[in-house]
């Protein structure tokens, strides 16, 4: 497989096994972004700010593209696809604890998107259906889907790009029209929306804009894949940044859509499946049914995106000692084991969290997260040929987004705040337990950029 070739030989000689092009990655970061995230968070943010919902998105992908920035910077430099936590653990090499923590809390909180991806995917599965509210149902299907995407993922690299771009691609399309069908079919204006939300501040809006991160946060997923990317040093930027510009410009499109077409309390009533719960009276069945599938095409494409990413990532952190070194496994280059016990803990999630505490702590997670890899390449910004602007601009956005959530969910959930507090607590000494015993195994190392 030509594991080692160097990296100046990478213009003559094309690696074998690198399946990937930008098509796929791009596959794979909206499979991560276009999710169950963007369907939970409309109910959400209409039922914060209403109409507002779109201004609240793009904020959102503004600060998604300034940790967007991060990545890239450290991904090109590194090539590592520990990716967020092998950046941390190599631009900090003395901080074995920290390294620890960040890859906890990043694996845990893919597993927690996971389990949203395939919670919201079981929802429209079966919206139609008499059992619809049945949440034994819901959690079922939840879990039948986990099962098929886990296989996919097993079964080859390959085979998980293609059924991705397909995915991917054809929900796009969808999504795409069912929006504008829905634009098309309003009853009111926006002018006339605005003009009804008097208060509204802009502190909510930017509140809901940090809520709306989990809907970003899949770009990640494509530096995970780095040994298997064509040229990554082109395609690992184009990729990230053209994957964010088409998840804002559809997820602003739905918003519109579905406020100008669809009444607001069908939308927060109707939170997990409110687009196809209000299709119907707007579009008639066929519409219901195109609403389904995209959705149904948007969470298999992001629990597939996910799978496939964050399982590269758990095999990596348990090499190094920080996760049980079983997840380490790979069959031809497929790391099989962290792919089922990631796939097994999230549907874990699926039985015992709700849909709320589930997504706040993924946006929560990934706004920390994001903040810290942000830190990391600005203390390496010479390195990575960082702009400093640019790198401030990101710590400055990520670390008010941070603030933001948590003061709301002190507020106005202050039970779910503890839960999730709690949940960083248990993470938090499960990082420490494993860094502790690996210094007792591992006393001193230095870790460079070559690993």
């Amino acid at each position: 497989m030509q594991k080692d070739i160097k990296l100046q030989n990478h213009s003559c000689h094309r690696k074998r096994g690198k399946n990937l092009g930008v098509p796929e990655l791009i596959a794979i970061a909206l499979g991560g972004m276009v999710g169950g995230g963007i369907f939970t968070i409309l109910g959400i943010s209409v039922s914060l700010i209403g109409a507002y919902t779109p201004v609240a998105i793009a904020i959102g992908s503004v600060v998604a593209a300034f940790a967007a920035y991060s990545y890239i910077k450290l991904g090109v430099y590194y090539k590592d696809e520990g990716a967020t936590y092998s950046f941390y653990k190599k631009t900090f090499p003395s901080s074995p604890f920290a390294a620890s923590v960040i890859g906890w809390w990043v694996i845990f909180g893919y597993i927690s998107t996971l389990a949203l991806y395939a919670y919201t995917f079981a929802a429209y599965a079966i919206s139609g259906l008499a059992t619809a509210d049945t949440e034994w149902i819901r959690k079922v299907v939840a879990g039948a889907v986990i099962l098929v995407f886990t296989l996919i993922n097993v079964w080859s690299v390959k085979g998980m790009g293609k059924v991705e771009d397909l995915m991917v691609y054809t929900k796009l399309v969808i999504l795409v029209v069912i929006s504008f069908v829905l634009i098309n079919n309003s009853n009111t204006t926006l002018p006339v929306l605005l003009a009804t939300e008097d208060n509204v501040g802009v502190l909510a809006i930017l509140i809901v804009a940090s809520l709306t991160f989990v809907a970003y946060e899949g770009f990640q997923l494509v530096i995970n894949a780095v040994n298997e990317i064509e040229q990554p040093e082109k395609n690992i930027p184009r990729a990230i940044y053209s994957a964010i510009f088409l998840a804002a410009l559809v997820y602003i499109v739905m918003a519109l859509g579905a406020i100008l077409a669809i009444p607001f309390e069908d939308i927060i009533r109707n939170k997990e499946y409110a687009l196809a719960s209000a299709a119907n009276g707007v579009l008639g069945h066929w519409g219901t049914d195109l609403v389904v599938a995209g959705a149904l095409l948007a969470t298999s494409s992001a629990i597939s995106g996910t799978v496939f990413g964050a399982s590269r990532q758990m095999a990596v952190i348990a090499r190094d000692g920080y996760l049980p070194g079983i997840l380490a496994k790979r069959k031809n280059r497929i790391p099989v084991v962290a792919i089922v016990a990631m796939s097994m803990i999230a549907f874990l999630l699926v039985l015992g969290g709700t849909l709320e505490l589930i997504l706040e702590f993924g946006s929560i997670t990934f706004l920390i997260v994001s903040l810290l890899m942000a830190y990391a390449n600005y203390r390496i910004r010479h390195q990575t040929h960082s702009s400093s602007i640019v790198a401030v601009s990101a710590m400055l956005g990520l670390g008010t987004a941070t603030l933001l959530i948590l003061y709301y969910e002190f507020n106005h959930k202050p039970l779910q705040f503890y839960i999730v507090i709690a949940l960083y607590g248990v993470l938090t000494l499960g990082a420490w337990i494993y860094s502790l015993k690996r210094k007792m195994f591992i006393p001193e190392m230095t870790v460079t950029k070559d690993g």
